[in-house]
């Protein structure tokens, strides 16, 4: 008896060993899975707190709440299965669909650079103007644009693991839609409060030191954000060109891939130290030129249909709240310089 109870033991430690084995396994392949989508997950950062710039700030975190509980949706109920059943019976689909999401990548980042250089200005709205129905549709619009980019992001996590049994498929696509939406819209919570935080600093610390520290945080937030939607630009042009020059090549076009190898070997072999890094950056800068190239040809095309002009309108707005909403933090941290405001001071005015 007492033999069999022991071989029971033993057998129980052999499955756990297992089980913690495969749980290893989902985790390494979700991380490496994730690490392919980080362009599109740094632009999910970037777009994001456009939509709760210019909000009351009490209503700031409930509204990253209920985009990200909507993100998570997305990917869990609707984008999960369709990509599992795809893998399962239409894998040759793919590619091709990897490369419309990088076509997509590369047009956004185009027209990111064109609404830059040509896009016009909207008129600031208050945050005092905005009510439940004009929330409502924030959260909607932010929602809808989340569908796009996590469709983008679990289908570049698939097509790491088209390999992996369908069960672990399951297991790490799940693993990658719940890290990257916390990943992402934690970071949101704390970018879209970081200016809130400043300007309490700003008119409440007892101290010069909180104080000034207050006043600079609150100021560098519009350059915060304009440098996260700066990156989040380039990484859209690299990953969609990648995704364009590794599919052509799958699909038996390969010239461009193999000019991009050469110029990435050549480069590699030209330095004595950081060769692999050198490379990486050749290739990169090369699949971003891919990209804009790309994109700019879709850019010119959409421009010239009838309903191809601008910025979405949500964008629009939201890009307008957020400059006002800036406007208003900058003039009550300035307005407390030297000391704890009094009561003439403006208080903070979300």
């Amino acid at each position: 008896m007492s033999g069999g109870f022991f071989a029971l033991l033993d057998d129980v430690a052999t499955l756990v060993k297992v089980a913690s084995a495969s749980i290893d396994d989902v985790g390494a392949a979700a991380g490496r899975a994730s690490a392919k989508a980080a362009g599109v997950v740094i632009d999910d950062t970037a777009v994001t707190p456009q939509y709760v710039q210019g909000l009351a700030a009490k209503r700031e975190l409930p509204i990253v709440k209920q985009i990200a509980k909507g993100s998570l949706v997305n990917k869990l109920c609707f984008i999960l299965p369709a990509a599992l059943l795809l893998s399962q019976f239409l894998p040759w689909l793919l590619t091709p669909i990897l490369m419309l999401g990088g076509t997509f990548l590369a047009f956004e980042g185009a027209e990111k650079i064109y609404e830059k250089f040509f896009g016009h200005s909207e008129p600031e709205v208050l945050a005092t103007e905005i009510g439940p129905e004009q929330e409502k549709k924030m959260v909607s619009g932010a929602i809808r644009t989340d569908l796009i980019l996590s469709a983008e992001i679990m289908v570049i996590a698939l097509n790491e693991v088209t390999d992996e049994p369908f069960l672990s498929r399951a297991m790490i696509l799940v693993v990658v839609a719940i890290g990257i939406t916390l990943l992402v819209y934690g970071i949101v919570g704390l970018i879209v409060k970081a200016d809130d935080f400043g300007l309490m600093l700003a008119t409440k610390a007892r101290s010069g030191f909180g104080r000034g520290f207050g006043r600079r945080l609150v100021k560098s937030m519009p350059g915060v954000l304009a440098t996260i939607g700066a990156v989040g630009t380039v990484a859209m042009l690299w990953v969609g060109g990648h995704i364009l020059l590794v599919g052509l090549d799958d699909l038996g076009w390969h010239a461009p891939y193999e000019l991009v190898h050469h110029l990435e070997v050549a480069a590699h072999d030209a330095v004595p130290v950081a060769a692999g890094a050198v490379g990486w950056l050749v290739n990169t800068a090369c699949s971003a030129v891919f990209g804009l190239v790309v994109g700019a040809v879709v850019v010119l095309v959409l421009h010239l249909l009838p309903f191809g002009h601008g910025k979405d309108e949500e964008h629009a707005e939201a890009a307008a709240r957020g400059k006002a909403h800036r406007s208003q933090d900058l003039a009550a941290a300035g307005g407390s310089e030297g000391g704890t405001p009094g009561a003439d001071t403006p208080g903070p005015s979300h």
